[in-house]
């Protein structure tokens, strides 16, 4: 149990530096300057994208049995490793628009939620889950790992992401995500 929320944990918060939502953190403490409605809103948001795609990713374990899943789950995060070199860029059609009347958590809430579709860190948050059968545990974790990752974000801003060797920890990100990779294989 532990290892499985170690592991969530790790890999998000590798992956989700230098990340689109990690930029989205950014524009948005820069925007709003409120950074507690912000963090409520992407742990809102997170915690809600997480446990939908650990939902899926633990039934479809749990559904699709054989050695055969063995070699899909090593591969796809293999995959996500060679996914995590590929440095994210925000574009505008990504950034909240200004909204009267509309608070910041809710602005957050919904950015972070949508950006997050399909993002890395929910494709693997469905792959932990499928390899560890644990939603609440998987969904924890992956959650954290944003939280630790996009924190600092939403704190410290665009002078933080300015100062990161992005490129490293994104090498990083890859080695994990293709160390485990490689682990489910073995293990199978």
């Amino acid at each position: 149990m532990i290892e499985t929320f170690l592991i969530s944990t790790g890999l998000v918060a590798i992956a989700e530096i230098g990340d689109k939502t990690m930029l989205l953190a950014v524009l948005l403490a820069a925007r709003f300057r409120k950074p507690w409605p912000i963090l409520a809103g992407i742990l809102v948001a997170t915690l809600a994208n997480h446990g939908l795609a650990a939902t899926v990713g633990s039934l479809a374990g749990q559904i699709l049995t054989g050695p055969w899943v063995h070699w899909v789950l090593g591969i796809a995060f293999i995959a996500f490793g060679a996914w995590a070199l590929i440095p994210d860029e925000l574009e505008d059609k990504d950034a909240p628009a200004q909204v009267a009347n509309a608070s910041v958590f809710l602005t957050t809430l919904v950015a972070f939620f949508f950006v997050e579709m399909g993002d890395k860190t929910q494709v693997a948050t469905v792959a932990l889950a499928a390899r560890f059968h644990d939603i609440l545990i998987v969904a924890a974790g992956t959650t954290t790992g944003m939280m630790l990752a996009n924190g600092p974000a939403v704190f410290l801003g665009e002078a933080m992401a300015d100062r990161l060797p992005l490129k490293y920890i994104r090498w990083g990100a890859a080695a994990s995500f293709a160390a485990i990779g490689v682990w489910i294989l073995i293990a199978g």
